[in-house]
């Protein structure tokens, strides 16, 4: 018998086939296109999503003889997938890192809603959230939503496609709507928002014991795969990968080295009495949550710096930082260059990046160290707003592919660093997601201890952890005293894009 995941990012669609052991068999990908818009908008098109899905699945299904056994269908979280009541997209998916409901937040912020709603469903709102972009939807394009019937995410839409159900899995459903201690939609959390109007839209919550649908006929035909294989919602990507990097238990913690940089600390209970930060989300495991902590940008800082350096391939940004020391020479960059502002490991919408210390000294290989190491020091700082005793680190996404990288951040976190030997993490957890909705493993517990392997083990070089607990230090500070230029600087950008707007171009200045 052979196992089928599907994994939905943001940028990449992938379909992997694992064997009856667990072991991927092969894996099919397809990049996706992501439609930017200088308003901050961050849109895709939800059939084009779901030809990846078609082309991805087929690649890998006539490559294997195996009868396959069910789908496990996961994808990228938050952001807004609007449909109509016969599944039928009413345009444009909006995206976890779409920036148009910036202002809405703010003032949700400014108000203390967000304050007030995370002692509720533990979760920090941000502008990607369904119930921001609703909010900015109600605003701007009430058409739109008049004439929706559900609003779901990613692995919804895919899972819909699939088996013709409406569903949201409990991972995703948590923000920004659902209590947290109760697991239900919350009436009180719709009226702080001012959105008692969206209850209408708001799809059945699905979690253990009712993630399994069969697939449609139709799609089976389309699929050449049989009828009636069974389709699992799993969890969404984030709280998906903990489980398919094995990490289960309280204190163990994972970071997603991907679109999104995303640290990942298992708990025993929601702690919502803390200071509001991040996501607290199930698990997947019965009694435990995940705080995830996702900062806005991840390894397309890596691929920024790749074009700002003419580097080809992210390999030679990893090699050309090794030739740099440990600290690029006291040049040091704070990593938050998304137009949506920062969620984790704080909130604001106006983070801006900047390099710090940076002089003629400095060359192309402290430029491209400080790029990582930046991104490190974000994570070492969400590591330290989760819990107190975090026992290791687990690695995963197109960043941990760089054993350079790996072995940095166990010497910025003092910790030792885990990668698994599988390829794509979030699709081994779905699979294990499957294995236990099917009753194939008694509990995740048996699942990642059979299924989940390291492929090698990173451990602090000590020299090196010392240098980086001063520039982790530095970038502390140094991040608190650039945030206080971040109000301006948005007043400034507002100004030069209302000058720019109205700037009327005078023919006698063209060059004929």
């Amino acid at each position: 018998m052979a196992y089928l995941s599907v994994d939905v990012g943001t940028s990449m669609v992938k379909a992997v086939m694992f064997d009856h052991e667990g072991r991927e068999i092969i894996v099919a990908r397809q990049s996706t296109v992501v439609h930017r818009g200088a308003d901050g908008s961050s849109e895709q098109d939800m059939y084009s999503v779901w030809d990846a899905v078609v082309f991805t699945i087929r690649q890998v299904v006539h490559k294997v003889k195996d009868p396959v056994k069910a789908i496990a269908v996961t994808g990228q979280g938050d952001g807004l997938w609007l449909v109509a009541d016969d599944g039928r997209p009413t345009g444009r998916a909006i995206l976890w890192n779409d920036a148009r409901a910036s202002s809405i937040v703010d003032q949700w912020d400014a108000a203390g809603v967000l304050a007030e709603a995370y002692l509720i469903n533990g979760n920090l709102g941000f502008p990607g959230t369904s119930g921001a972009i609703m909010s900015w939807l109600h605003a701007h394009d009430p058409e739109r939503l008049a004439g929706s019937s559900y609003a779901l995410y990613c692995t919804g839409w895919i899972f819909n496609r699939l088996t013709g159900e409406f569903a949201a899995d409990e991972t995703d459903a948590a923000s920004p709507f659902m209590n947290i201690h109760s697991g239900e939609y919350s009436p009180q959390l719709l009226e702080m928002y001012g959105m008692p109007w969206a209850q209408r839209l708001l799809p059945p919550i699905r979690r253990d014991g009712s993630r399994v649908a069969a697939l449609r006929d139709e799609v089976a035909t389309e699929l050449r795969l049989p009828r009636s294989v069974p389709v699992v919602l799993a969890p969404f990507d984030i709280p998906l990968t903990a489980l398919g990097i094995g990490a289960i238990s309280p204190g163990q913690a994972c970071t997603i080295l991907g679109t999104t940089l995303s640290t990942d600390i298992v708990l025993d209970a929601p702690h919502t009495d803390t200071v509001p930060v991040g996501m607290t989300l199930p698990s997947g495991v019965p009694g435990t949550y995940v705080r995830s902590l996702a900062a806005m940008a991840g390894i397309e800082i890596v691929s920024w710096g790749m074009k700002l350096m003419g580097l080809d391939n992210p390999a030679w940004l990893s090699d050309l930082a090794a030739t740099s020391p440990a600290g690029s020479n006291g040049l040091i960059f704070q990593p938050y260059l998304s137009p949506a502002g920062e969620r984790a490991p704080f909130r604001d919408s106006q983070a801006r990046g900047s390099f710090v210390g940076m002089s003629f000294e400095h060359s192309r290989p402290e430029i491209a160290r400080s790029l990582l190491e930046g991104m490190s020091y974000v994570i070492r700082t969400c590591l330290e707003t989760g819990v107190d005793s975090i026992t290791d680190l687990r690695l995963s996404g197109g960043g941990a592919n760089s054993a350079f990288w790996c072995q940095m951040l166990a010497n910025v976190t003092g910790m030792p660093t885990m990668r698994s030997v599988d390829a794509e993490i979030g699709a081994k957890g779905a699979l294990l997601t499957a294995l236990v909705a099917l009753d194939e493993e008694a509990s995740m517990a048996d699942a990642t201890a059979r299924h989940v392997h390291a492929r090698d083990v990173f451990e602090p070089d000590l020299r090196e952890v010392s240098i980086y607990e001063e520039m982790f230090e530095a970038f502390r500070i140094s991040g608190e005293k650039v945030a206080q230029t971040w109000p301006e600087m948005a007043g400034l950008r507002a100004s030069l894009a209302r000058r720019q707007s109205t700037t009327v171009e005078d023919p006698a200045d063209k060059e004929w």
